[in-house]
């Protein structure tokens, strides 16, 4: 039998470090869950922007958000919707924002190279949108480092001949980055997964005849815990869980070594 485990990356294999700046008030929040942020509104969309946060650093600060991402043609992907809205319609509201800088991103960057000045990847940047608004309401700047027990955890599994799989929102570069870190194969980490591609990345590994155990933190891995033979909450990253997931998996861990001895018994 064919083993697989799908993982998350920001609170799963990743201790996650993120500052999420109001345009409108000017604050920075270090201690709130984005993806709740976002389930909160309605009309409220995370985005994606591809490229690494560092890439910023010496431009000017009132340059526009959406002035570097026409000029520089910056790509980016919607992955955690609210609201299925489509991209041309994203790509509307982020051209013509008036309003958010580069500098809102840097100042979240900041905070992070003060909170952890040696992270070990840095996730990079992102905006919530408000599709009723038109307009950027928030960036985020997110980095890390690796949980402690996360390497040892990946390579013991793999010698037993679990094959890993990364699934994760964050910015494509970094999954990849990722992947070398943990010596997965870059072929199995996908980065800007939105909640159904999870999801479809876990039934794909099934149809393959694989026995997949989804091992997440957030709201967007719930369609792929619903999916998979085993469903696995890592509390590690020590941040209030939704009710949502707290109600529907198998198993609750805080270490993501305790992954060994759940796949190990559970996963035949």
């Amino acid at each position: 039998m064919k083993k697989a485990v799908v993982c998350d990356n920001s609170g799963t294999i990743l201790e996650r470090y993120r500052a999420i700046k109001d345009i409108e008030s000017g604050d920075i929040l270090t201690n709130i869950n984005s993806l709740d942020l976002i389930d909160s509104g309605e009309y409220l969309n995370l985005v994606i922007l591809q490229f690494d946060t560092r890439e910023l650093i010496g431009l000017p600060r009132d340059f526009l958000i959406s002035d570097i991402v026409n000029k520089y043609n910056i790509d980016f992907d919607v992955s955690f919707p609210n609201k299925e809205i489509p991209r041309s319609v994203v790509a509307d509201i982020i051209y013509n924002d008036r309003v958010a800088t580069i500098g809102d991103i840097l100042d979240g960057f900041n905070v992070l190279k003060d909170k952890i000045p040696n992270f070990e990847l840095c996730n990079g940047s992102a905006l919530i949108i408000d599709i009723k608004e038109k307009r950027i309401r928030y960036t985020i700047t997110s980095a890390g480092k690796l949980f402690p027990s996360v390497k040892s955890t990946v390579s013991k599994l793999q010698d037993e001949g679990v094959e890993f799989f990364i699934a994760s929102g964050d910015r494509k570069g970094a999954i990849k980055e990722l992947a070398i870190l943990l010596d997965i194969n870059p072929n199995n980490a996908f980065g800007t997964v939105s909640t159904h591609g999870k999801c479809e990345i876990v039934k794909q590994l099934q149809s393959e005849d694989y026995k997949v155990a989804m091992v997440g933190d957030g709201l967007n891995d719930i369609l792929a815990f619903n999916a998979a033979d085993l469903s696995i909450l890592t509390l590690e990253q020590s941040e209030e869980v939704s009710d949502k997931l707290l109600n529907i998996t198998d198993f609750k861990i805080n270490k993501f070594s305790e992954i060994i001895t759940i796949i190990e018994n559970f996963i035949y």
